[in-house]
């Protein structure tokens, strides 16, 4: 019976995706130094096909890049006495550090609330906050609050028709990375989409890492937190001395 069984998975008729994502990236390793100003990504591709390209929908294309997810605690300010203090906070379990999304048209033409809840692309879906305090009655507000904030810095991008698609096949865009990345593998997606559902997708990853000086201050600060704290002691102290130094030169 155990022989049949494997001689009928041999002969079941093979399953394959009426279109696939090729991708490729302009670099797959980005090192940050002590000048690391940002970066230009650039993500291409095409789609492959066993058969004719459909011609009853059109072919939509979303790519997003995401850096790594760490929690965030969002406070709300509310004036008190004439002065604006800290009166409630939420700590956000989960958040990415930079997320950007690229679209050949506009998001919400392209992409259902359905395939958006399950595959998670929009920069809502990616922030997950479960954890809210009893007395805090509008959480979600916070989630806004955050991504009200990192789009005021660059960190959280739409781009919606930046995705350039030439013959509903080759497929390109650019994204450009803000100067203060954090360290980590950034995850890159790439999704078909007809109809606003999802008929193929890829992913692949980036790896940011310190490099020089960088990394050697970063590794020292984790691994010998004093010898790290006297050094800026002492360099705070001999960046005083030069400075009242060259102010006296000036003066006389």
């Amino acid at each position: 019976m155990r022989w049949l069984a494997l001689l009928t998975l041999l002969f079941l008729p093979q399953t394959t995706l009426a279109e696939e994502v090729v991708a490729g990236l302009s670099q797959d390793s980005i090192s940050i130094t002590a000048n690391f100003d940002g970066s230009d990504l650039l993500i291409y591709g095409a789609v492959k096909r066993e058969e004719p390209i459909p011609q009853d929908s059109l072919l939509d294309v979303i790519i997003t890049v995401e850096g790594p997810s760490e929690p965030v605690v969002v406070r709300r300010k509310s004036r008190t006495m004439g002065i604006w203090v800290n009166t409630s906070g939420v700590e956000i379990d989960r958040a990415p550090s930079f997320y950007a999304v690229a679209t050949s048209r506009p998001l919400a033409d392209i992409l259902s609330q359905t395939e958006d809840l399950r595959r998670r692309i929009s920069t809502r879906q990616m922030i997950r906050s479960v954890g809210a305090p009893t007395e805090i009655t509008d959480s979600a507000a916070f989630t806004e609050a955050l991504i009200r904030l990192r789009e005021r810095e660059a960190l959280y991008v739409l781009r919606e028709n930046s995705v350039e698609l030439k013959a509903d096949t080759l497929f390109s865009t650019d994204f450009d990375l803000p100067a203060d990345l954090i360290e980590g593998d950034y995850r890159t997606r790439i999704f078909l989409l007809r109809d606003k559902k999802l008929v193929a997708s890829g992913e692949t990853s980036i790896d940011v890492r310190k490099v020089g000086l960088e990394r050697w201050l970063f590794d020292l600060s984790r691994e010998e937190p004093v010898i790290y704290g006297l050094l800026a002691i002492i360099i705070a102290l001999v960046a005083g001395w030069a400075a009242s130094a060259a102010f006296r030169l000036i003066r006389n």
